[in-house]
């Protein structure tokens, strides 16, 4: 397994506290052959500086603009060299070792993509690990519509920990440039007739407070990017 090499993409925003710790924790506990890619999204509060002088850095990437989360994944795509292809925010709210067992699973069931679910198997929901009811209501919501306009039958679609194979990413055309990169990814998969498989991950989630980006904004053009690419945007693969 260690042979297969993966790609982790990392798009940051004003993370100083946490890039570089994220970067040390998927250099340490990501147990297989990695290229890891680190896309600046034109950050203000140093992050930058500590990105440059990271010396666990495969590839920098660095926005003169902010442009979103889909827009810096999309910037890393020329520079991938793994078979298999790994988004990781840069913050604590995910585990890098947990995308071990992700992609353990895809090498041993021969999968095309694999997402890690913050709520499979998990007793508590409501009240747990995503801080507010709100945000829990909406990621409930938000899934149900997507299983429903995709066919699938996902606990948790807008999950960051996807993984692909790189024939399946670089097929997948991306044209996002904010959190939409999320709901586009998902819709494209079911356009292409791929299983998604889900592996129960950790996730803490923090708060608007402790750096949260993502706002309802976001829940509204998940929807609409749903229904754009399912109904109205030709997806040519």
């Amino acid at each position: 397994m260690p042979k297969k090499k993966i790609t982790v993409i990392i798009p940051v925003f004003n993370e100083k506290k946490f890039i570089d710790k994220i970067i040390k924790k998927v250099k340490k506990d990501l147990h297989f052959n990695k290229q890891i890619i680190v896309v600046d999204d034109c950050s203000s509060d140093g992050t930058r500086k500590i990105i440059k002088n990271n010396k666990n850095i495969d590839k920098i990437i660095l926005h003169k603009k902010n442009l979103g989360k889909g827009a810096a994944i999309k910037s890393a795509v020329p520079y991938i060299r793994g078979d298999i292809i790994a988004i990781q925010d840069a913050d604590f709210e995910y585990r890098p070792i947990d995308l071990n067992k992700l992609i353990k699973l895809m090498i041993k069931k021969n999968l095309n993509v694999v997402y890690g679910s913050r709520v499979l198997n998990k007793k508590r929901y409501f009240g747990g690990i995503f801080l507010s009811h709100f945000r829990t209501f909406g990621n409930h919501v938000l899934t149900i519509i997507s299983n429903f306009l995709n066919n699938q039958k996902l606990t948790d679609a807008h999950t960051c920990y996807k993984i692909f194979k790189k024939d399946i990413f670089v097929k997948l055309d991306l044209q996002e440039n904010d959190f939409a990169f999320c709901p586009e990814v998902t819709t494209k998969i079911s356009l292409l007739n791929e299983i998604i498989k889900e592996v129960p991950i950790f996730y803490k989630g923090r708060s608007v407070e402790e750096g949260k980006k993502i706002k309802f904004y976001d829940a509204i053009r998940a929807l609409i990017t749903i229904i754009k690419y399912r109904y109205f945007v030709k997806f040519r693969y």
